[in-house]
């Protein structure tokens, strides 16, 4: 059976890693492969829950203890597309809020192994606990424990715990608890369950959102059955029980008991001292999101005995395998500076069983499987963050999934424009979402952060830029484009006074502003993406006349009158700019604020928005995340370096970095301008957010999407990545602390590894066909098993 060799490969912090900006005192240890926490910290329980989170795509698990635990807890078991439409809460009513906030729910507890210990329960909260390890390997995708516990009459047990979620049978489950009696003879008693009287932290009126439809046993363990309320989930979960004692199995038939949304098994076994029960638990989570109802118990009862049959060791040895391909696309190696090593590993890990692309239902929430916050739901992030990861290190059609969860959900979005005034087949994506309703119910967000539709549209463009998949747009893009232009179009107002066309009461991504003015930001992505979607319909008209004429006789659409209403809008929108310091306003009326920088706030007072009243962060000039820099940073082409510098010095030096989402867009920048100190700053902020909780809210959950971000920063900040005229170019620089770091793109059937040293970069062409590449702005071109060798800023060999 399954027994893992452990290494020990930790490293220590030196001066070679620059970790000033972090306040926090690290307690994970530093490894290139691993996230190690050694010692029991009950302060740290919930923190560790998240970050030793597992899933496989299908589901997650939180690092919540097997057995049982009365110290704080967050309890977290969550199944991919299962949500509750839980009532809102709000101060008031105003017309147009949603009546729900969609919540990806706690589901059943399936990890559940209850220990009693000559009639002493185990309870790391309440006994002694010494050589407490947990482990998380990220190489292999899999979950590891082990203490020793001494109980209030001095016996004392060893544990070691192996979870994992199977990523080649993602409803599967699968635990090994063994235990040894170190200092005594006795009872061991194990109870195994699966526990569906679950409920969320975050339930706006404490309500149990599942109940109980039925449950049934057999011999080692057993299925049951339950529903959410409203939103008419099944979820069918099972286990099977196998149990050793000194690698032999018991052959005693033990009791299983049932009461409603619960099924246990309790085995008893006699120990001297020295003995080890092996415990393997089985567990199926299927629901009726991905199977009928009425097949749902029969394919559950299947899915349970295959990987009982399979066996604990050929399912963690497939799910091993599947982890290694994955790391073979997606892994960035860097080289001579661990911290940075481990905070890039980390959340490509997190990205990788997150999200797997293989359901276009699905959608990445904020949090991922790693907690409640955020409700589990889908916002912009998606597609402003984590679109880019996607695209370069999986098949194309992981990313074509992305774009038609928004694509399927256009006649929501068009309801939801609808609920808020608009006509006429104008569509307002919603903030948030799990099926295309709105149900934000906060009414700056809902009502005005609209730039959300400016990100759906470019994620369009910035997809087909990658993948050259224009006929994307026949059949799915053409549509939702016309729905977002519309939008805008209407949105905008014709002010006189200024003889421009306006958009007023608008919140952008910096949500430390609310209801302004022509914010820069929104105001150039409506103009954008009427001018994309003019040159969409151009190419559907020329290359897909039948499908042309389909979508305009679906959609209502005259051509010329509305695109000449756009083109008008286009040629007189107004944008607030300051000629004097030659930056771009992030809305009217910012320049009246008083001019504070970041770096002059009381460390005591940061997070502001965990001290200051909202009144006072109002009023302020601090910036959340990027606002006008997110808007440069998506259509960069259309701005000079010195134009980009120039905001930049401006804008980040206000910025607090209080959203998860902006240091990464600021390290792509700051290379931009060869800011190169700021840059690995920055990148080393997003990459180890959650594992040195710089926001001190690890403990809610993971920022899932954000860690798309350390992706972006190294690959399109340090090594310069863009796509242009179809071209891959790169533009890359090395931090003055690393040796060297490596990562690989899928781009058009290529497969390419870049490399980069202190001397040089090579690119390779691992495998494809003929692919052209601009270095420094110089093209060359590489075809499969080719390399190129460039020196910064000048050619050293090609062959």
């Amino acid at each position: 059976m399954f027994n893992p060799e452990v290494t020990d490969n930790t490293f220590n912090i030196d001066s070679h890693n620059n970790l000033s900006i972090c306040n926090m005192e690290r307690y994970l240890k530093l490894d290139e492969w691993r996230i190690i926490e050694d010692g029991f910290d009950p302060d740290k329980q919930k923190a560790s829950e998240s970050i030793f989170s597992i899933g496989n795509g299908h589901m997650g698990q939180r690092a919540n203890f097997e057995e049982e635990y009365s110290g704080e807890t967050l309890q977290g078991s969550y199944i991919a597309g299962i949500y509750y439409p839980d009532k809102t809460r709000v101060g008031w009513w105003k017309n147009g809020y949603p009546e729900y906030f969609a919540k990806v729910l706690n589901s059943t507890n399936w990890i559940g192994i209850d220990i009693e210990i000559n009639g002493q329960s185990l309870d790391l909260a309440k006994c002694q606990v010494s050589d407490f390890r947990r482990e998380l390997n990220m190489r292999e995708g899999y979950l590891d424990r082990s203490f020793r516990a001494t109980m209030d009459n001095g016996e004392q047990v060893e544990v070691n715990v192996h979870r994992f979620l199977s990523i080649t049978h993602p409803e599967i489950g699968l635990i090994c608890y063994k235990m040894k009696a170190l200092n005594f003879d006795g009872e061991i008693k194990l109870t195994p369950y699966i526990n569906g009287e679950v409920y969320n932290m975050d339930a706006n009126y404490d309500e149990i959102f599942w109940e109980r439809v039925s449950e049934e046993t057999n011999a080692d363990g057993g299925i049951m059955t339950t529903r959410t309320k409203k939103s008419d989930f099944y979820l069918c979960s099972g286990m099977s029980v196998h149990c050793e004692k000194n690698g032999v199995p018991l052959e005693d038939s033990f009791p299983v008991k049932k009461k409603p949304m619960y099924i246990g098994q309790k085995i008893s076994v006699n120990c001297s001292e020295g003995d080890e029960i092996s415990l393997y638990k089985y567990a199926v989570n299927a629901s009726s999101f991905d199977h009928e109802v009425n097949t749902l118990n029969d394919y559950a009862k299947k899915e349970l005995s295959k990987a009982v049959k399979l066996g604990y060791d050929e399912l963690f040895q497939r799910h091993t395998e599947k982890w290694k391909e994955k790391w073979e696309l997606s892994d960035i190696r860097i080289e001579g500076d661990v911290a940075a090593q481990q905070g890039i590993r980390f959340n490509i890990f997190q990205l990788n069983q997150t999200y797997t692309g293989e359901d276009e239902r699905l959608n990445i929430g904020p949090k991922g499987f790693t907690g409640e916050k955020y409700g589990g739901s889908t916002y912009w992030d998606t597609e402003a963050f984590c679109l880019p990861f996607y695209l370069n290190t999986a098949d194309d059609q992981v990313a074509r999934n992305l774009l038609l969860y928004r694509y399927k959900h256009l006649q929501k979005a068009i309801e939801n424009a609808e609920k808020l005034g608009f006509s006429d087949g104008a569509a307002l994506y919603p903030m948030v979402t799990m099926n295309g309703e709105e149900c934000h119910n906060e009414w700056e967000i809902t009502f005005e952060e609209i730039h959300r539709n400016g990100a759906i549209a470019y994620a369009i463009y910035n997809y087909i830029r990658h993948t050259g998949d224009r006929e994307y747009l026949a059949p799915y893009g053409l549509e939702v484009l016309i729905g977002i232009s519309r939008f805008w179009s209407q949105r905008v107002n014709f002010s006189e006074k200024r003889q421009k066309y306006v958009m007023l009461g608008v919140t952008g991504p910096n949500e430390y502003e609310n209801n302004v003015n022509n914010n820069w930001y929104t105001n150039l992505m409506a103009t954008w993406t009427m001018q994309y979607t003019q040159e969409a319909i151009s190419y559907v008209k020329e290359n897909y006349p039948e499908t042309y004429k389909n979508v305009m006789e679906k959609t209502g659409f005259d051509d010329e009158k509305e695109t000449d209403r756009w083109n008008t809008i286009i040629d007189n929108m107004y944008y607030p700019e300051d000629d004097e310091r030659g930056i771009y306003l992030q809305q009217d009326g910012y320049l009246d604020k008083k001019q504070q920088l970041a770096d002059e706030l009381d460390s005591q007072e940061r997070p502001i928005n965990q001290h200051w009243s909202w009144d006072r962060i109002l009023r302020s000039c601090f910036i959340k995340q990027g606002d006008v820099l997110q808007g440069i940073y998506f259509l960069e082409e259309q701005f000079d370096v010195d134009t980009i510098e120039r905001n930049f010095r401006f804008y980040e030096p206000r910025t607090v970095h209080e959203s998860s989402l902006s240091p990464c867009i600021h390290a792509i920048l700051a290379s931009k301008i060869r800011d190169e100190q700021k840059a690995y700053e920055l990148y080393l902020r997003t990459a180890r957010l959650d594992l040195d909780d710089y926001n001190q809210e690890v403990d809610e959950g993971c920022h899932i999407t954000s860690m798309a971000g350390t992706w972006m920063s190294i690959v399109e900040g340090f090594a310069g990545k863009r796509v242009k005229d179809g071209k891959l170019h790169f533009n890359p620089f090395i931090p003055e602390q690393w040796d060297a770091y490596s990562f690989k793109i899928l781009f058009r059937g290529n497969l390419l590894t870049i490399k980069v040293r202190k001397e040089n970069v090579t690119i390779t062409c691992k495998n494809g066909n003929r692919v052209a590449l601009v270095i420094y702005g110089n093209e060359y071109f590489l075809k499969e098993g080719e390399q190129i060798t460039v020196g910064h800023e000048q050619v050293v060999k090609a062959k």
